[in-house]
């Protein structure tokens, strides 16, 4: 199954790297303001502070890359002159506006220790627009044409999710006092479970897409067509890599608390499970990201489910 002269069906993405950074950097903020909320809601301030502290930095962080990406502020703003529901981009751009509106007076409040009703607006604002935040750009890498992505729109957002996560726990528990992170901790551990199976399930999903098979036979489960870039190249490189990382993180992190030998040990070996955590879920959208590159390079990987598709609408259509 190949193109003219083997030349891609698509054009590789033309998003760099910043667009990656900006996946990871949107989701550990979001998520980080979700358990900022529910810090404050439990009588935690300590943590909440530190989980607030940790989101404005994803917040202001997330538009800078986005506007590295785009070459300049100007196309940014241009994106705020409409509001297109039917476009990700769009609502994605005015999504993370009033999310990094809500979560610096979120921050900001808080450290002034002033307007305390307000302070608590905000503060759930940020949650709830952070959660959106943490799934959005999962459903935009899947609103595009790169197979990888787009036969992956159910799974992508459980996926991203699951990595924010674990990188607002992890970062949460590195920097909170031992005696506040155990929700913290709970959630890294939480995302980083959540995150392998969801990413499993994923390829479990684009590994049955294979090119149909010969005539009226529906198509037969193949060597894994869609799911290639998660083994091969720079995507299945920083796939192993986050799966490594967050399997010896996420037990490092489970057993630290137990550890004998003090209470300075068991702080290194839980900074060092939150750090590997952390690197894990950076590696993680690294993964996605290279893989739609991937991807979108292989002529079969274009064809194959069209034509499957096909062969499923013109058997729908033969009488009985």
């Amino acid at each position: 199954m190949t193109s003219y002269y083997g030349r891609p069906v698509l054009h590789d993405p033309v998003w760099k790297d910043e667009i990656a950074w900006y996946l990871f950097s949107g989701g550990l903020a979001g998520a980080s303001s979700a358990l900022a909320a529910g810090a404050r809601l439990t009588g935690r301030p300590h943590l909440a502070r530190v989980a607030r502290r940790v989101a404005l930095g994803g917040a202001l962080a997330s538009p800078v890359l986005l506007i590295a990406d785009l070459g300049r502020p100007s196309r940014f703003a241009n994106m705020l002159r409409v509001v297109r529901p039917t476009s990700p981009m769009n609502m994605g751009s005015w999504l993370l506006s009033v999310y990094g509106a809500s979560a610096g007076a979120a921050a900001v409040l808080d450290a002034a220790g002033v307007l305390p009703r307000l302070a608590q607006v905000v503060d759930v604002s940020a949650a709830v627009t952070g959660t959106l935040l943490t799934t959005y750009t999962g459903v935009l890498l899947a609103d595009t044409s790169v197979p990888v992505w787009h036969e992956a729109h159910r799974e992508l957002p459980f996926v991203f999710a699951a990595s924010a996560a674990t990188s607002a726990g992890a970062a949460a528990t590195l920097l909170a006092r031992p005696a506040d992170a155990g929700p913290a901790r709970r959630l890294a551990l939480a995302g980083v479970v959540a995150e392998q199976l969801a990413m499993r399930a994923m390829e479990r999903r684009l590994c049955r897409c294979s090119p149909p098979g010969a005539g009226a036979q529906p198509p037969s489960p193949g060597p894994g067509l869609l799911g290639a870039p998660y083994r091969t190249g720079a995507a299945g490189r920083y796939h192993r890599t986050a799966g490594w990382l967050g399997q010896v993180g996420g037990l490092t992190l489970a057993v630290a608390r137990w550890m004998p030998g003090g209470a300075r040990r068991r702080r290194a070996a839980t900074v060092a499970g939150a750090g590997l955590l952390l690197a894990s879920a950076a590696a993680t959208r690294f993964a996605v990201f290279r893989a739609g590159s991937q991807s979108a390079n292989d002529p079969a990987a274009t064809i194959a489910p069209q034509r499957a598709r096909q062969e499923e609408r013109k058997r729908e259509r033969q009488p009985y």
